[in-house]
């Protein structure tokens, strides 16, 4: 039996478009890999009958309805106060509510405006859900058909009462039968290529095959019902995973999740111990910014004159051919710095032809090992902060191909 759910957003800025609606998007994830058939996303904006026809609407048709946002202090916070309308409840003074908006401004050494207390009215019989991280006490309540649970609409708030209190809820109060969602993760390939590569493999018609391109990867996601013999999920992912090659750099949801590529680079790292410097020109110090935090990288330097650069170094500068340039600066770059990897790009930065729409720009990457040098040409397209994001991206990638293929990987141009 599916249990259908239904997720609905309180707010003008959700509907005037000022603030991106990424609670829905995240609750929906966690719902259908718990099992759950999520029906309709809803947004509202602050208007009290709008409010309570919804509610009134979602009672009648959906199992669950999990809500966020308009539970803040101000006169624009509806949310409360449009359930007690809509289910003929009314709010009341919730006492333990209030002395945690209390305790939560004494910790801060700040007096709580009288509006706060507006927090602590529920509805009569509601559930409280405590917020550990904020002003705003979450709740529940059944009416009709339907189970309902209001979250703040600040994310980390909404996320933290999901995962303590309403998981564990529905995952006690109803029976769902888990999908299994299998994730390939590609960087350095388009939809439309990737596409025609995986055309040719048969899927099941219990699987559902679906795609999600990002501005960090692309997204190959295969949904499996629950109960699919395992053998033949490993069997069908092992198939895509081949037809794309080098071009995959994690699988999620077949042991653990992975993260993105710098957690994929940092895990290998972390087994070998060795340690990255990077030079950059385009990028502006995108590579070292994605690599926050991490203790394998132990250098990082920018440079937009590349005349200035050879000189430091006391190399040749040929402008007529980069890669040639590339080649010796990034082993001198690894030998200065004592890093045992070295990540050198070079391109002809010009701030009108980097920001041009219709103007490509060739960045040329080489990656120095103790093994030998391993170069990559790039073109790349969009406005500057596109190509920008792409040249630290394949940069990256290069380093991460070399990781996990241990061994020579050859020189490889990339049309974006």
């Amino acid at each position: 039996m599916n249990v259908t759910v239904e997720i609905f957003s309180q707010g003008e800025e959700i509907i005037t478009g000022q603030t991106v609606d990424t609670n829905s998007a995240w609750l929906s994830e966690r719902l259908v890999r718990m099992g759950f058939k999520v029906t309709r996303h809803t947004a509202v904006g602050d208007e009290l009958n709008d409010l309570t026809a919804l509610l009134q609407e979602i009672a009648q048709r959906a199992d669950c309805c999990l809500c966020t946002g308009g539970l803040g202090p101000t006169s624009d916070d509806l949310t409360a106060e449009a359930v007690a309308k809509a289910f003929a409840l009314p709010l009341a003074f919730d006492p333990v509510a209030f002395a945690h908006i209390q305790a939560f401004f004494t910790r801060r050494d700040r007096p709580m405006p009288a509006s706060n207390r507006k927090q602590a009215m529920l509805p009569q019989g509601a559930l409280r859900i405590d917020n550990a991280l904020g002003t705003a006490p979450g709740f529940a309540l059944r009416y009709g058909r339907c189970w309902f649970a209001f979250m703040p609409g600040v994310p980390s708030e909404m996320r933290h009462l999901f995962d303590t209190t309403i998981q564990p809820y529905l995952q006690q109060h109803f029976t769902v039968q888990p999908s299994h969602l299998i994730t390939l993760k590609t960087i350095g390939i388009g939809e439309s290529a990737l596409q025609e590569l995986i055309e040719g493999i048969p899927i099941p018609d219990a699987v559902q095959l679906g795609f999600r391109a990002g501005i960090e990867d692309v997204q190959t996601k295969l949904l499996f019902p629950h109960a699919y013999p395992n053998s033949d999920k490993t069997r069908l992912v092992a198939q895509f995973s081949a037809q794309l090659g080098d071009f995959v750099f994690a699988i999620d949801g077949l042991e653990h999740a992975s993260g993105d590529l710098v957690e994929v680079i940092a895990e290998m790292l972390a087994v070998t111990h060795q340690t990255v410097a990077v030079l950059e020109s385009l990028s502006q110090g995108l590579i070292a910014a994605k690599c926050i935090g991490q203790s394998w990288l132990i250098q990082s330097l920018y440079q937009q004159s590349l005349a200035r650069l050879a000189a430091q170094f006391g190399l040749p500068l040929n402008s007529a051919d980069l890669m040639a340039t590339a080649l010796p600066l990034a082993q001198a770059v690894r030998q200065h710095s004592g890093a045992d990897f070295a990540l050198v790009q070079l391109a002809v930065v010009d701030a009108k032809q980097s920001s041009g729409q219709e103007q490509s720009t060739a960045i040329y990457t080489v990656l120095a090992t103790e093994q030998g040098a391993y170069p990559q040409s790039l073109t790349v397209s969009g406005n500057l902060k596109r190509k920008q994001n792409q040249a630290a991206l394949m940069a990256l990638d290069l380093l991460r191909r070399f990781l996990q293929n241990k061994h020579a990987i050859p020189c490889q141009h990339y049309t974006d």
